[in-house]
């Protein structure tokens, strides 16, 4: 984490929860004209909501369908219904323009202790009201570096369940080419689809892994299509790093890897397990932060680490309609064991992948 600098003064708690229903009916109001979607999570309700609950408000780019929002909205919720806050929130922001004006009706009318977001379409937005309202904690999804005093940046560190995944594919590749589609070649994405090719590489050293980028967070239809090409070029093992992805590998009747939360529901027969991203850990401390006053701008992906809690692989399917082999089982949970005790690093690599391709957009 990042250490205080002697002028940089952590942000305080301000105890505040006044007219709560009369601001969100408000905010529903000027958020709707923004192009958004709001929604409530109250933890306990706003009726038994004290004034030293933190206040938080999410701030989503793309609608929660999309897993990599969804999930963060899944933590939110949870820690709502816990009591630990009182939540609201606004997605579909698909523009800059539409983000910033919806930040700056956010606090005018709810003034939160904190807001959570992803600032990747909208970083230079983002960052420009974050300046304006230091004593808001602003804690983003952002492949950029924290900002003083306020702005907090995290992101999806799935490079150990996407490593496990890997070998899984390596495995059960039998045509040895493995299909990804992701969504555009960004270090944030880079990262997973170079862990999960290292370890497919690991349990098949000849493994092919072809990359499509569709040059979208979500476009499941392009992402769809470039599954199917990938199958044509002969892929028999798929990693849906975006949404559209697992339904092409159903109607092939392919083994496929999920991503953020555990998408067997969607195929299972096929989806053998799923990266699955918990950011309840980066919540949490973030929460704590506000509370005892010592909130800071900081990189909070440690929080999302494997080890720490703040990513895994979903349960390995055992009902899939071909069969995965008990040894490549041990094997995969082997190798979780030495993430978790720390005895194995996976290779962090940001780089485009080679031979990569890009559809789409």
């Amino acid at each position: 984490m990042s250490s205080m600098s002697t002028t940089q003064q952590p942000i305080a708690r301000r105890h505040r929860r006044t007219a709560l229903v009369a601001g969100l009916a408000a905010s529903a109001l000027v958020l709707a004209a923004c192009g958004g979607n709001t929604g409530e999570e109250e933890g306990g309700g706003s009726s038994s909501a004290g004034e030293d609950t933190i206040s938080v408000f999410g701030a989503f780019a793309t609608p929660l369908e999309e897993p990599w929002d969804g999930a963060i909205h899944a933590a939110l919720t949870a820690v709502a219904e816990d009591g630990a806050i009182t939540y609201e929130h606004v997605d579909d922001l698909a523009t800059a323009d539409e983000m910033e004006r919806s930040l700056r009706d956010i606090i005018a009318t709810e003034n939160p202790d904190v807001i959570v977001g992803d600032a990747f379409a909208a970083e230079d937005a983002v960052r420009e009201v974050a300046k304006e309202f230091p004593d808001t904690a602003f804690v983003f999804g952002s492949g950029g570096k924290e900002q003083a005093p306020n702005f907090s940046v995290f992101d999806n560190w799935l490079q150990d369940p996407a490593y496990l995944a890997g070998m899984m594919a390596g495995g059960l590749t039998k045509t040895g080419t493995i299909g990804v589609v992701g969504a555009m070649p960004i270090p944030e994405v880079n990262r997973i689809v170079n862990a999960f090719t290292a370890g497919a590489q690991e349990t098949n050293p000849a493994a092919r892994v072809t990359v499509s980028f569709i040059n979208s967070f979500f476009d499941p239809a392009t992402a769809k299509q470039a599954a199917e090409a990938a199958i044509a070029g002969g892929a028999d093992v798929l990693f849906a790093e975006r949404d559209g992805v697992i339904a092409a590998a159903e109607e092939n009747q392919l083994p496929v890897f999920g991503m953020m939360v555990d998408q067997k529901d969607q195929a299972p027969e096929y989806v053998v397990s799923s990266l699955v991203w918990n950011m309840r850990p980066t919540i949490e401390a973030v929460v704590a932060a506000v509370e005892d006053g010592s909130y800071e701008a900081q990189n909070l992906a440690e929080y999302s680490f494997l080890k720490n809690g703040g990513s895994s692989l979903a349960p390995i399917n055992t009902e899939t309609a071909f069969e995965i082999p008990a040894d490549l089982i041990t094997m995969v949970e082997e190798r979780q064991a030495e993430i978790e005790d720390g005895s194995f690093t996976t290779p962090v690599n940001e780089e485009e992948p080679a031979g990569s391709t890009t559809v789409g957009g």
